[in-house]
C-alpha cells in the first residue's frame, strides 16, 4: 500500500481502475461510446487530472462537466459502480488517509455531474 502520493503512484491508480472500467459491464459500454479506441490519450488525460487535484500539478486543462454533459444514456446507477470500483481500487492502493482523500474528491465529482445530468445527487 502507497502511503506517499506521487505521479507515478495516481498513474497507477488510473490505469487499474479504468481497466476495471473496461471490463464492467455497467460501465463498458458508456466509456466505450466516448472513448472509442483512444484509451493511451484518456488514461494520459486522467492522470493529469488527478495530479492536479492531488498532487496541485495544474497540468490538466478541460471542461469536466462540460464534456461528461455531452455524454448520452448515463443513470444514476452508473454513478454508483463508478464510485465502488474507484473506492476499491483507492482501498487496494492506498493507505486508508490517501484512499479517503482521493474518495472525498471523487463523491464531489460524482455528486457534481450527477446534479448536471438529473438535477439531483443519488450518490455521495
Amino acid at each position: 500500500m502507497y502511503a506517499e502520493l506521487n505521479r507515478t503512484v495516481i498513474a497507477r491508480l488510473v490505469h487499474e481502475f479504468y481497466a476495471d472500467v473496461r471490463g464492467d459491464p455497467q460501465l463498458q459500454l458508456i466509456f466505450e461510446a466516448a472513448i472509442g479506441d483512444n484509451w493511451e490519450p484518456h488514461l494520459d488525460r486522467m492522470v493529469e487530472f488527478w495530479s492536479t487535484v492531488m498532487l496541485a500539478t495544474h497540468e490538466f486543462r478541460g471542461n469536466v462537466f462540460g464534456t461528461h454533459m455531452e455524454l448520452d444514456g448515463v443513470v444514476p446507477e452508473h454513478f454508483k459502480r463508478w464510485l465502488a470500483l474507484f473506492e476499491s481500487t483507492a482501498r487496494r492502493l492506498f493507505v486508508p488517509d490517501l484512499a479517503d482523500e482521493f474518495l472525498l474528491v471523487a463523491r464531489r465529482i460524482a455528486a457534481s455531474l450527477q446534479y448536471g445530468f438529473f438535477g439531483r445527487v443519488e450518490v455521495h
